[in-house]
């Protein structure tokens, strides 16, 4: 009787899997950031921060996964692939603000209208920043590993992720929210997000890293750096 070959397609589709929630996750952590974003938070009239500083840490996270396991290449095409997701948000949500809606739901029309006629603001100071710090943090992860021949993981992680929130901090909190916010809060949330995202990233994030990595190397070929 002869031997019936394994299905290769069946194959690529089990070991894609991981690859492809860690994928749906960073894209879907992003665009969640950007509509939190359009709520500033504020701690004792002091602290001024946007409310996607909260979960904006750990797409950053899930982008350190995607260079430790699949490359710079990989984590580049995701990159891009967020980065044309967060524009298809801001044109359907923006469809939905030129839609007519009928009288009786006009104060949730407002309240939709007032919320995403913001974030397209919001999304272009974020596709500023993403593709900024996002990039450079992929690609200094990707270095630091070689340099340290894959040793150390959270030098990496919360490394490149100081170099990544300088460039994306920086030209979305300047875009999103200058002429809105006053220069003092701006200055404020400038030096707060950045701070906060760090410290997000080093006391959550990377454990979170070291977690997610340790059970993924299980399940996918990672490459050798010796």
């Amino acid at each position: 009787m002869n031997k019936v070959s394994e299905n290769p397609s069946k194959n690529r589709t089990v070991s894609a899997t991981p690859l492809m929630i860690v994928t749906a996750l960073f894209v879907t952590l992003y665009l969640v950031s950007n509509i939190m974003a359009v709520k500033v938070i504020s701690l004792f009239d002091i602290f001024y921060f946007d409310a996607g500083t909260i979960t904006f840490p750990f797409a950053y996270m899930l982008g350190d996964v995607l260079t430790e396991l699949w490359g710079f290449r990989t984590a580049k095409r995701v990159i891009w692939l967020t980065f044309v997701c967060n524009i298809v948000l801001v044109i359907c949500t923006q469809i939905g603000v030129w839609l007519p809606s009928p009288d009786y739901l006009a104060d949730t029309a407002a309240a939709y209208n007032h919320v995403f006629t913001y974030v397209p603001r919001i999304v272009l100071g974020s596709l500023a920043g993403f593709l900024c710090g996002e990039l450079s943090n992929a690609w200094l992860m990707e270095h630091i590993k070689i340099k340290m021949r894959g040793r150390r993981l959270w030098v990496r992680t919360i490394g490149s992720s100081a170099v990544g929130y300088m460039f994306d901090t920086l030209p979305f909190v300047l875009i999103a929210f200058a002429g809105v916010v006053s220069t003092h809060d701006l200055i404020y949330m400038l030096v707060f997000q950045y701070v906060s995202k760090l410290s997000i990233e080093a006391l959550f994030g990377t454990p979170m890293a070291y977690a997610v990595i340790r059970w993924m190397r299980k399940r996918v070929q990672v490459r050798s750096y010796g």
